[in-house]
């Protein structure tokens, strides 16, 4: 039986599946006040950020995977135009419903449409997309590997990849703050928040086994990815990954 990480634990792999979905059931409602007060903020200063350097404009045609309750569509939305789209999908429909409610009640919804899908497994013709976006979702999926490939498939002949992800602290004097705060702080918050210090333990620790840049930077290279970097930010807390199809 084939195992993968969930946290620090090894689990099978489908059992993986079914305990992440239930992380996301269980935040979904919760889950952008709780970004706020995780990251005091930042995450949509980071969110910007990766869409300021994703290099979509007007009339694209987007996938954003993992979208989750809409934060980075709302973004893109502004920047593809009316002659462009997004297209906003993600794994697990409590996640998707809240952002399909939050995109709808800000009056976005002539360029924007849902679709609930696997990374691993996309259901898109091949070449359909002049980028596609994941933030903060790479870590939770499975088979990196396959979701890399897939994502290439769907891409057009130069476009480009752009994750989002929380990846390994570049500042050494921050390390210790980090660790502290997100492996004992996250949990603590999450309990009394939100009521489930489990689902924000799997969380931080998800992020200590997600790839570090150079590593995730040679996955996307191995996928198929050509001209491949990365932008640290916040000292490496997270990182913009880009690659573009041959």
């Amino acid at each position: 039986m084939s195992t993968t990480d969930f946290g620090f634990e090894k689990v099978p792999e489908e059992d993986k599946v079914r305990r992440v979905a239930q992380v996301f059931d269980s935040v979904a409602t919760r889950y952008d006040l709780m970004n706020d007060l995780m990251s005091f903020g930042l995450h949509r200063l980071w969110k910007r950020f990766a869409v300021d350097v994703s290099g979509v404009h007007e009339g694209e045609r987007v996938l954003d995977l993992a979208g989750g309750t809409g934060d980075v569509a709302a973004l893109l939305v502004g920047r593809v135009g009316g002659a462009g789209s997004v297209v906003v999908a993600d794994i697990n429909r409590s996640m998707l419903g809240v952002g399909r409610e939050r995109l709808d009640g800000r009056g976005l919804v002539g360029n924007v449409t849902y679709a609930q899908a696997n990374a691993e497994r996309l259901p898109f013709a091949g070449a359909s997309f002049d980028c596609v976006t994941m933030a903060f979702g790479l870590r939770n999926v499975t088979h990196k590997e396959a979701a890399l490939a897939e994502t290439l498939r769907v891409l057009r002949s130069g476009g480009r990849l752009l994750v989002l992800e929380f990846s390994h602290v570049t500042v050494a004097a921050l390390r210790p703050l980090y660790d502290l705060y997100s492996l004992h702080g996250l949990p603590l918050m999450g309990r009394l928040v939100a009521g489930d210090a489990d689902s924000y333990r799997y969380l931080a620790e998800s992020i200590r086994m997600h790839p570090d840049q150079e590593t995730l930077k040679g996955m996307m290279e191995a996928a198929g990815f050509v001209h491949c970097d990365y932008l640290n930010h916040t000292g490496g807390i997270v990182a913009v990954h880009r690659g573009w199809k041959p």
